[in-house]
């Protein structure tokens, strides 16, 4: 899962996905594209979020998106198009390219729409892509647990 900063969409994306999978058979993490946030918590507004659904995502720290990422994971899912970029920048080749995916092409197929960032945003904001992240989790997951059954 990445976002730009690693500390509001990913983090969220990461702790919502992983509490769908079973633990022993899938491993999700997130990811920034920019380095700002190198090992610091999730934003405050994201763990609050993620705790009244009953998930802690307080312990993640922020890590950047590196290249070595596209052999450690088979998908890679991004929140917005900028991020879709910036990741497709670092791929080496067509296979690496073929494993990122806008997250919200799970609910959408093809519209390309973005999660956006809640960062400045209204105070509700969380909350609603804490709801948009559940859904497109709940199609993921279930296709990754199909597919890797």
């Amino acid at each position: 899962m990445v976002c730009l900063g690693n500390i509001c969409r990913s983090p969220l994306a990461e702790g919502i996905l992983a509490s769908k999978l079973p633990k022993n058979k899938f491993k999700v993490d997130s990811a920034g594209t920019g380095s700002w946030h190198i090992g610091r918590s999730p934003d405050d507004r994201s763990i609050a979020v993620a705790k009244k659904y009953n998930l802690d995502i307080s312990t993640q720290k922020g890590r950047q998106f590196s290249i070595s990422d596209f052999n450690s994971f088979d998908y890679i899912f991004v929140m917005d198009n900028a991020n879709y970029d910036d990741v497709l920048q670092l791929a080496e080749n067509k296979q690496q390219k073929e494993k990122v995916h806008l997250v919200l092409n799970a609910l959408f197929p093809d519209e390309n729409v973005d999660v956006p960032d809640p960062y400045f945003g209204l105070p509700n904001g969380f909350e609603i892509i804490y709801n948009m992240l559940d859904d497109a989790c709940d199609v993921i997951a279930k296709q990754l647990i199909a597919k890797h059954h």
